[in-house]
């Protein structure tokens, strides 16, 4: 059974949330605010996250930068900010998915499922996956979910590791951004190609000497992006 993390302090979405995933045959682990979730994440170890942006003792962009500093579990934002900008904010700090206020369950456990679906189908392809070779300075760990610059570890978020994983298996394929996102997200999850735009951005800023000038991930004008070796 999937172990959901629901940092939220509206009592009464918690138990909506609770008691909705609970029928789908989630374990929902609870917290009112953001020590309270530190401290379960850290015992709990969960597999996905739902974080709401407006917690009593943090804001909620910031809790989501602690959790991506050391993890690339799946986090799913869910506020009552809806615009564009919120939504790229959340996206470029390190979360997975973005779920407006109000919103229905059934939509809420299908975006989780999302999440975890692909989750599970990466880790399930760790042992058939074959060995890639790629550029000397730069280096993928499949197994670990690590990018190396350098000899040196980056952290990527979620996304950020599933785009380069693409990029590393298949190098000099051409993407398009629509590709992409259905690698990373699932079509039945709230994205746009602007989110891809951004993972790349950050990409480049982690793997790239000069970000501006990519040597490694190229921009395809009016097609998408590919992985140069």
């Amino acid at each position: 059974m999937s172990k959901v993390l629901l940092i939220e302090d509206d009592q009464s979405i918690a138990d909506m949330i609770s008691i909705y995933l609970g029928e789908e045959h989630y374990s929902v682990l609870c917290a009112s605010d953001g020590q309270q979730g530190k401290q379960m994440f850290g015992e709990q170890e969960p597999d996905v996250v739902i974080l709401d942006l407006m917690l009593p003792d943090t804001n909620g962009i910031e809790l989501c930068k602690y959790f991506r500093s050391f993890s690339s579990v799946p986090i799913m934002i869910v506020s009552a900010k809806n615009e564009v900008s919120e939504r790229v904010n959340a996206l470029t700090i390190g979360a997975d998915d973005y779920l407006c206020k109000p919103f229905s369950m059934r939509e809420l456990a299908a975006r989780t499922n999302a999440l975890l679906r692909r989750s599970a189908m990466q880790g399930a392809a760790k042992s058939s996956e074959p060995a890639a070779e790629g550029p000397k300075d730069i280096h993928l760990d499949l197994e670990k979910r690590c990018i190396y610059v350098h000899r040196q570890p980056v952290e990527t978020t979620y996304s950020e590791f599933e785009i380069m994983r693409n990029f590393w298996l298949h190098p000099g394929k051409v993407f398009s951004r629509e590709e992409l996102l259905n690698k990373i997200r699932g079509i039945d999850s709230f994205v746009t190609e602007r989110s891809v735009d951004v993972h790349i951005t950050n990409l480049r800023k982690k793997i790239e000497a000069d970000p501006k000038e990519p040597k490694y991930i190229k921009t395809v004008w009016g097609v998408g992006y590919k992985f140069e070796i």
